[in-house]
């Protein structure tokens, strides 16, 4: 401990999720004061759901994160040092705040792609543009809906589909501009890209792959994207950017830190300065960085027990992304398009379905779900588990669910230690352990993060018998 303090002060610089979730596990425990420095106007918000916001499926007021009275949240805090000498952070009011252990949980910055026309000439982007990150950005895009007709999104990943469906779910004219071959193509293979692309126009939004755009060119009121592949979108009201975002690390770099693409950390969190550790989206381990809430959650909660003085290390998470849009279901475990091993396949566009396991020494090491989640449970849970599966197991798996009258969902169906919510690693035994949603949300954050779970949490309290009433479940 320092400068007499009784209690180790642990600063936090920003006020996401995966800072939330460190200052809540460490808040309460008697042996550290909790700051966390927030440079949003707002309290912490599950950013994940920023795009049911904006479909009109949730309330922003249900975004908000709890957190425990004992920490120090200041909101609206920019750091702009770090002064490792002095173990002090600068804020841009030039005061300080003083610090025993430091964590950078600063997240990440969007890119703007390469457009002519994207900014003005004083540094702003034209009025029609929207980036799509924050609770701000979401506000701004969300005015602007009722007046518009026709939206582009830029960007074919999970955040711009989630983004084309909800403009799409409002009534716009909504397309989507992807610079490579297929939708999602980060995560997923050209045949799932290609169900998801005809699944998006049986909704209602077009979708130009393998095209980018180039020039914006005001047009009246409206406003004209041209792509390199010579064609042009006319008429346009809104152009939602969610083409990517790089960690953020320029305060670490001013700190002389580790830095190459993300704050280099190592087993225990740390930075190449001890009393400094980095989490979330701006931290790397290895040769990774990660943009998912559930290794940030998990990093966090290996941190807090670092710092608690237990032997905890973080080696890497597991990759696992839902896509959580209305009538698009996506679901990836591992990384499908890079893994080894035997791949079973089963595409069907016409129903628009697309599954596949990557089996390894019988075990499964990836897959993809899209279009039918019904079997995600069983999968996860082998996944997770490395079971060794059976000769005919890998390919039943791909079949559709199809419960006989009366028999349980395939959640409610699950054993006690499957895992139902990959955010925050929650099983079906802590689930059921719960006597209300409200318990299941406070005790255990399951359908706090990506809200992909939420289905999966409703069927296994459903089938309490004392449970059987499910006002407010999520939809």
């Amino acid at each position: 401990m320092s400068r007499g303090r009784t209690l180790e002060r642990v600063v936090v610089v920003g006020a996401g999720m995966a800072a939330v979730r460190l200052a809540g596990d460490l808040a309460g425990g008697g042996a550290h004061d909790v700051v966390l420095l927030g440079d949003e106007p707002h309290a912490p918000y599950n950013r994940i759901l920023l795009s049911a916001v904006l479909e009109g499926t949730h309330d922003p007021a249900s975004l908000a994160l709890p957190l425990p009275d004992e920490v120090d949240l200041r909101t609206g805090t920019r750091v702009v040092e770090v002064h490792r000498a002095e173990r002090e952070v600068e804020l841009a009011d030039r005061t300080r705040v003083g610090y025993d252990r430091l964590v950078l949980a600063t997240g990440s910055v969007p890119t703007l792609p390469p457009i002519r026309g994207l900014v003005r000439v004083d540094g702003r982007l034209d009025d029609r543009v929207h980036a799509f990150r924050s609770l701000e950005d979401c506000r701004r895009l969300d005015a602007a809906v009722p007046a518009a007709r026709r939206a582009v999104v830029v960007g074919g990943g999970l955040l711009g589909l989630q983004v084309a469906r909800a403009l799409s779910v409002r009534g716009l004219v909504t397309e989507v501009v992807e610079g490579g071959e297929h939708l999602l193509r980060s995560q997923v293979g050209p045949a799932a890209g290609s169900v998801l692309a005809r699944g998006l126009r049986r909704l209602g939004t077009t979708v130009c792959t393998g095209a980018r755009a180039v020039r914006l060119t005001p047009t009246g009121d409206t406003c004209r994207l041209s792509l390199d592949n010579g064609y042009a979108l006319e008429d346009l009201d809104l152009v939602v950017l969610t083409a990517g975002g790089r960690p953020s690390t320029a305060l670490a770099r001013r700190a002389g830190l580790a830095v190459r693409r993300g704050v280099v950390v190592d087993d225990r969190l740390c930075t190449s300065d001890e009393q400094v550790h980095a989490i979330g989206d701006c931290a790397q381990r290895g040769d990774r960085t990660t943009g998912f809430v559930a290794p940030a959650w998990e990093q966090a909660e290996v941190l807090a027990r670092h710092l608690r003085g237990e032997d905890r290390s973080y080696e890497g998470s597991r990759v696992v992304a839902r896509l959580r849009a209305t009538d698009l279901d996506v679901a990836v475990l591992g990384e499908p398009e890079r893994a080894e091993g035997e791949v079973v396949e089963v595409t069907n566009p016409v129903v628009g379905s697309h599954r596949k396991l990557v089996v390894r020494d019988g075990r499964i090491v990836a897959a993809t779900l899209v279009g039918d989640l019904s079997r995600v449970g069983l999968v996860t849970q082998h996944f997770d588990r490395g079971t060794v599966l059976g000769p005919t197991e890998p390919a039943d798996l791909l079949l559709p669910e199809r419960p006989a009258a009366g028999a349980p969902s395939a959640a409610a169906a699950l054993p006690d230690d499957a895992e139902v919510c990959a955010c925050a690693g929650v099983t079906a035994g802590r689930v059921r352990a719960c006597s209300s949603l409200a318990d299941v949300t406070a005790t255990t954050r399951a359908t706090t993060g990506c809200g992909g779970c939420a289905a999966s949490v409703r069927d296994l309290l459903a089938a309490r018998p004392s449970l059987s009433s499910m006002e407010g479940t999520p939809r």
